[in-house]
Order: C-alpha cells, then sequence, then structure tokens
C-alpha cells in the first residue's frame, strides 16, 4: 500500500506545479508530454511486469520497480530544461508500471473473492490520501520553495517503502517451469515504438506543424505501419504481453474497453484543472490544488459503498450508472460562467469522483470474479493495461486539443511559448485566461464524450450478468 502510495503521489503534485515549470523551462507546447510519456512508459511496462512476476516472484519485482522509480524521481529534480524532464519522467514510468500492476497483483493474492471489495476499497484509499497530500504539497513547494522538491519528496517515502518490502513482505515458495522464461521483449519494444510515434503526432500536430503538413503526415503513416508490426509480432509470440483470449471473451473485453475510455477522461480533471484554477480562476496553487483533491475524498467512499449496489443491480447496471453520472458532470462543466467562482468546480469534481466509484471497482472485481487464479494476473493487468493506455492517448489527444484552442484564440504555435510564460507569475492576461478557459472547456466535452461511449459499450456488449466463477 506505501508503495502504491509512491506511485500516486507522483500522478497528482506534479500536475499542481505546471504553471512554475512551463515558467522555469518554457515548452508549453510539449508539456503535456511530461504526462503522456510518463504514462507511456506505465503503460507498455506493465504487462511485461505481470509476466515476470509470475515467473520470478511479486517481491523482486516490486523492489527492483521502486529502485528504478526513485532513480527517475532524483534524475526529474536535476533536469535542466522539458526535454529532460521529460526523458526522466518516462525513467520513473518505467518504474511505475511495477508498483502499479505488482500491487494489484498482490492484492487478488492474498484476498479471496469475498474480501476483495474491502482490499479494492483501501487501495482506493491509498490513492485518495496520496491525491489530497499530492496537490497540496505540490502547491506548497511551487509558491513557497522550487518545483524540483515534487520529486525530492519521493525518496524518503520510497526509502520507507523499500524497507518494509524487504522486511516485511513473505511470498510462499513458487513452482517454477524448468524451461527459460520467455518473455515478449519484442511486442514491448514495438507497442512502445508505436504509441511513442503516435503520440507524437498527436502532440505536436496542429501546433509545432500543420495538420496536414509533411512531418504529420510522416509520423501518422508510420505509426499506422507499426501498428502492422504490432499485430505481427504478437502473432507470432509464444508469449504476448496481452493474449487473445482477454478480447475474445465479451465481459473482459467489454470492460477494458470502458476501463479505457475511463483513463482517456480521467486526463482532463487531472492535469488541466490546476492550470484552470489557478489561470482562470486565480487561485493560489494550494487553492487549486484543493479543487482538484476533493473528486479523491468522494471516489473512494463510493467504491467502498458500490459493494452494496452491484449486490443488488449486478457489476454491469452499477458501472453504467455511475458513467452515465459522469457523462453529465462532464458535459455541465463547460456551463460554468467566466470567470466563475472555486465553488463551482469544486462541487462538480466531488460529484465525479462519486460517480465514477461507482464505475471502476464494480468492474475490476467483476472481471477478477470471471476467471480463475491461473488466468486472474492476466484479467488483471489487461484492465489496468488498458485504463493506462487510455490515460496515455487522453494526454496526447486533450494536449493537442488545448494546443489546437489556444493556438487559434493567441494567434498561433509560434507565439505560446512567450504568451503561456505569464502562466507561472501572478498577472495572466486577459485574453490568456479566456484562451486557457475555451481549451478546458473543450477538453471536458471530450471527456464527456468518453464517458458517453463507455456507458454504451457496457450497454451494448456487456453481458447483464458476469459469468462469476466459484473459487
Amino acid at each position: 500500500m506505501l508503495a502504491m502510495a509512491l506511485a500516486a503521489l507522483d500522478s497528482t503534485i506534479v500536475s499542481t506545479a505546471v504553471p512554475q515549470i512551463v515558467g522555469d523551462l518554457g515548452g508549453f507546447s510539449y508539456f503535456s508530454w511530461l504526462f503522456s510519456g510518463y504514462l507511456l512508459a506505465v503503460t507498455v511496462s506493465l504487462p511485461v511486469y505481470g509476466k515476470l512476476s509470475d515467473t520470478f516472484g511479486r517481491k523482486p519485482v516490486l523492489v527492483a520497480g521502486a529502485a528504478v522509480f526513485l532513480l527517475g524521481s532524483l534524475l526529474c529534480a536535476l533536469a535542466w530544461n522539458m526535454a529532460a524532464l521529460i526523458a526522466f519522467r518516462i525513467v520513473q514510468g518505467l518504474g511505475g508500471g511495477a508498483l502499479q500492476g505488482t500491487v494489484q497483483t498482490l492484492a487478488a493474492d492474498l484476498y479471496p473473492l469475498q474480501e476483495r471489495p474491502k482490499i479494492q476499497a483501501k487501495l482506493s484509499t491509498v490513492w485518495a490520501v496520496s491525491a489530497v497530500a499530492g496537490p497540496g504539497i505540490g502547491g506548497i513547494l511551487a509558491a513557497y520553495a522550487d518545483w524540483r522538491w515534487i520529486f525530492i519528496v519521493n525518496l524518503p517515502v520510497g526509502a520507507v517503502a523499500l524497507w518494509l518490502i524487504v522486511r516485511h513482505l513473505h511470498e510462499p515458495a513458487r513452482r517454477t517451469g524448468t524451461g527459460r522464461p520467455r518473455i515478449d521483449w519484442a511486442g514491448a519494444l514495438a507497442v512502445f515504438a508505436c504509441g511513442g510515434v503516435l503520440l507524437t503526432a498527436l502532440v505536436q500536430g496542429g501546433v509545432a506543424w500543420p495538420w496536414l503538413s509533411a512531418p504529420s503526415t510522416a509520423l501518422f503513416a508510420t505509426g499506422l505501419a507499426l501498428v502492422g508490426v504490432v499485430v505481427l509480432v504478437e502473432r507470432r509470440a509464444a508469449e504476448p504481453i496481452i493474449p487473445g483470449w482477454v478480447w475474445r471473451r465479451r465481459t473482459i473485453a467489454a470492460v477494458n474497453l470502458a476501463l479505457g475510455a475511463l483513463g482517456l477522461l480521467m486526463v482532463a480533471p487531472s492535469v488541466f484543472l490546476p492550470t484552470y484554477a489557478q489561470s482562470v480562476l486565480g487561485l493560489a496553487p494550494v487553492a487549486a490544488g484543493f479543487v482538484l483533491s476533493v473528486w479523491t475524498l468522494s471516489w473512494p467512499v463510493s467504491a467502498a459503498l458500490s459493494q452494496h449496489v452491484y449486490r443488488r443491480i449486478g457489476f454491469r447496471n452499477t458501472a453504467m450508472l455511475g458513467i452515465g453520472t459522469a457523462s453529465l458532470i462532464l458535459f455541465a462543466f463547460p456551463f460554468l460562467p467566466y470567470p466563475g467562482a472555486a465553488w463551482q468546480p469544486t462541487l462538480l469534481m466531488l460529484a465525479l469522483g462519486a460517480a465514477l466509484g461507482l464505475f471502476q471497482l464494480p468492474l475490476i472485481i467483476g472481471v477478477q470474479s470471471t476467471v480463475g487464479w491461473a488466468e486472474r494476473g492476466t484479467a488483471t493487468a489487461s484492465v489496468l493495461f488498458c485504463r493506462q493506455t487510455g490515460q496515455t492517448v487522453g494526454a496526447a489527444v486533450f494536449g493537442a486539443i488545448a494546443n489546437s484552442v489556444l493556438a487559434s484564440r493567441l494567434g498561433g504555435a509560434s507565439d505560446l511559448d512567450t504568451v503561456t510564460r505569464s502562466l507561472g507569475t501572478d498577472a495572466v492576461p486577459e485574453a490568456t485566461r479566456r484562451a486557457i478557459a475555451d481549451a478546458v472547456h473543450w477538453v471536458y466535452t471530450g471527456a464527456g464524450c468518453a464517458a458517453a461511449l463507455a456507458f454504451l459499450v457496457l450497454l451494448t456488449w456487456a453481458p447483464r450478468r458476469f459469468p462469476t466463477l466459484k473459487e
């Protein structure tokens, strides 16, 4: 749980300090790579770490992942420009994949089905506490110290986590095969290359170059070619990173797509709301962090109570209730008055957290209940992989949308860095404030569409009652 807190803290503490990072290092037109690069590394490494933990045990993978994450944190604190910071965030992501995936696998290892809702609710509480502390700590450090400290604070937390894992996590003896373990490194590399190329095209298209220009066309063509490579490599792999059966079973396939949409829509508040709160509402970094963090208060409470709902109406209907409500809340955000009061987005975020708590946990528990012990790790990894894929794509897509709107409102992409350096100051020009408000409104509209898509997937594809297995 402390290792998960390490990853959860890092996912929120950075977003609050984006204006200060951009003001110091520049590079606003590709600052979203701070998130998309990290999430890409987490996404690709998740299934690989799952296979490694099945082969060598959970403990060595968790220790190695924590060490890599802490190394990336130290390097981020020493970054000298935006490109270096993005590169070191990718190193962090390679460690974060081990933390997130292995902890979820351990939860399934240690607790039977009837107790799993309780431990999953506790893990959601870890995310909530870390998320509440993250924006506050990030805001305080950005306002009164230096943004580099947001990475340095990972080091003592990680050191305690490593000590506890080494000392207190004891796994039973595991049976291992006599042959050499076969890890699909070629598939992981192909997915990483494909995702990197397509994300570059999405993030920089319409900003660094026009959408129909030669660089944009070349990147998209290369990305599509790499998609074909990924398909060929995965079909021939003896142990593919995500087996084909996770897509052939309706329940798992529908949940994977629905949680992919969840990852997509989560980017809107977690990445763009702090900048909106500071630049449009005029809040201090600490107050902006609070506006974001309130959804992490209602999320675990709703998740803990969701078991009383899905035991009555089923996993699918509970999830549809949650995501349908979330869609209405996201579509309501663009109707907030300009500049508005801080309580208005805060109230929406509180309601959004409650809705998503009803959506995510029943689907995770539902998928774990449809497979046997031997397949549960792979099924859980596929769910996390799809959710992280959604976040990775969302960071790129919504970053591209925001950059396009800002460029059109501020007179061209070439002026973005000059104009938006004011984000790290107390005086944001009125034209910039309105441009940021318009950009965030469009981002929330896109997030609402993603929620509506998840609702339709569950309605049309997922079975009304999940085929649960007895343990």
